[in-house]
């Protein structure tokens, strides 16, 4: 008998990636098999993202405005998969199904389950209920019930791990729905974390990102405003873990002690997301971010002080309401003056029951496009130079399991380097081909706007390769993979831990 297999696709931040792992967990517990490791049902994939599986999960995002348009296109496409797939089921999960609940049904009645951000541990039940009664099964809770990092889980790779530090935000920004979807902030106990970190570690991983919708706020829940600072450092205490690195924390609150944490931890990477939003004071009040783009740039001229290698990456909105030309050039000015290596830039777009959705003020569509492409436009010069600047220097890449779109023509594997940048590095001739989960070290012959290319290895220049137990972890999954594979279906009745 086939197996029944699934597929979670996810929408959204690196919080979503996280909980769609623990998706992924909970089915695999349930008795479900990834459809990627069904060669017969991934043959039947098709162009509407069901990747083949008798079983899809959609993980939502509801931060940018065309999101539900989005989640309905698909759900579309999905309708005429499961009219030719008996027994398909759909699942729509994550902020917007939070957000819509019975609506999501209501307008995608093929739709079978819709669970929120606060009880994806349901998952698996919902599906049983919506099979049995064949009923579409709607449950969302108004608050948290089990921490998702304590569920099972299933991760993307071996060799590196997401680990929550924390779930919900306290912060009232006015353009963001996150705090009335993901609810107040909940902080970990520092002995849960890092005993996660700790058996993530032993399971073959050699770096960990922590995860928090405001990190360095992480501890202020039970009284200690210097735990994230401490967390950094215990991370560094544990044998085997090479890279740590951390998202997103909020300028309001990013104190020196976190700065001096991340200078002197080994393996706390001098990498740094530095959320800006807005260069403009005026509209930042706005915006009830609680800095202004003088301590911005001070925390980055602290960070560069005792980091001077590292690389600052940042989110900016264009075209929040009332934005004038001038409060735009300030944007301009700081993105100028902070020198981030790259941005992840966003026109502004109102969500509904947020502050600034309301107001009367919006700036005009065709004004917010042309500024976004000027503001793309600065950002791309400074990247390359930035990047320009780095040719001639060696980066120890951990190598990734996705490859670039032209890796395979050019003999080329992909990872990130200490500082995040993503580097391309050419494999000479009859060279050591590392595994994913291996570090390889390559001088960098080549800066764009959005990686690096390390071909020093070509021309008998620079390239080694450094064996991990992480690249060991990867290779035997692969072993593990295949011989599962090979080994004949076996009949289950859908049971925990039963094959279905």
């Amino acid at each position: 008998m086939t197996p029944t297999t699934f597929s979670v696709r996810t929408l959204g931040c690196q919080m979503n990636v996280h909980d769609s792992e623990r998706m992924a967990g909970l089915l695999l517990d349930a008795g479900y098999v990834p459809v990627a490791d069904v060669p017969e049902a991934a043959a039947r994939a098709t162009e509407a993202g069901d990747q083949g599986a008798d079983i899809v999960v959609v993980n939502t995002c509801s931060v940018r405005e065309n999101a539900a348009t989005r989640l309905f296109g698909n759900l579309g496409q999905l309708a005429a998969v499961k009219r030719e797939r008996p027994g398909m089921q759909i699942a729509v999960g994550g902020c917007l199904a939070q957000q819509m609940r019975e609506d999501i049904v209501a307008k995608a009645p093929w739709v079978d389950v819709v669970f929120g951000t606060h009880n994806i541990d349901v998952l698996p039940v919902l599906l049983e209920r919506a099979r049995h009664n064949n009923a579409a099964a709607v449950e969302i809770e108004e608050s948290l019930k089990v921490f998702p990092s304590t569920l099972p889980t299933k991760r993307d790779n071996p060799y590196a791990a997401w680990v929550s530090i924390s779930v919900g935000c306290n912060n009232t920004c006015t353009f963001c729905i996150v705090p009335s979807l993901r609810g107040k902030e909940r902080d970990r106990r520092p002995g849960e974390i890092l005993a996660e970190i700790q058996a993530v570690v032993d399971a073959g991983a050699i770096e960990v990102t922590l995860l928090g919708q405001n990190v360095n706020s992480y501890g202020v829940g039970f009284g200690d405003r210097q735990a994230f600072a401490k967390l950094l450092r215990a991370c560094g205490e544990i044998k085997g873990l090479e890279r740590v690195r951390f998202t997103s924390p909020h300028p309001a609150a990013f104190s020196d002690d976190v700065i001096d944490a991340m200078a002197e931890t080994d393996n706390v990477m001098p990498s740094l997301h530095m959320p800006l939003q807005s260069g403009s004071d005026e509209i930042l009040r706005q915006m009830r971010r609680s800095y202004r783009s003088k301590k911005f740039l001070g925390i980055l001229e602290r960070v560069r002080a005792k980091m001077p290698d590292a690389a600052i990456t940042t989110d900016i909105i264009v075209g929040f309401p009332g934005e004038t030309e001038e409060d735009f050039q300030a944007t301009l000015d700081v993105v100028e003056a902070s020198r981030f290596s790259s941005a992840f830039t966003f026109q502004y777009s109102p969500r509904p029951g947020t502050p600034a959705a309301d107001r009367t003020d919006q700036v005009p569509p065709e004004v917010v496009t042309e500024r976004y492409q000027r503001l793309i436009a600065l950002q791309d010069r400074i990247s390359t130079e930035e990047n320009e600047a780095l040719e001639g220097t060696d980066a120890e890449v951990l190598v990734t399991s996705t490859a670039g779109r032209k890796d395979g023509s050019n003999d080329r594997i992909s990872g990130r380097a200490r500082d995040n940048r993503l580097v391309h590095v050419t494999v000479p001739e009859g060279g050591d081909v590392p595994r994913p989960g291996d570090f390889v070290t390559a001088t960098v012959t080549h800066g764009a706007p959005h990686y690096l290319v390390a071909d020093s290895g070509l021309t008998g220049g620079t390239f080694s390769v450094r064996r991990t137990r992480a690249g060991d972890a990867y290779e035997a999954e692969q072993r593990a993979k295949e011989a599962e594979r090979a080994r004949p279906n076996a009949v289950g009745l859908g049971m925990p831990r039963i094959r279905r």
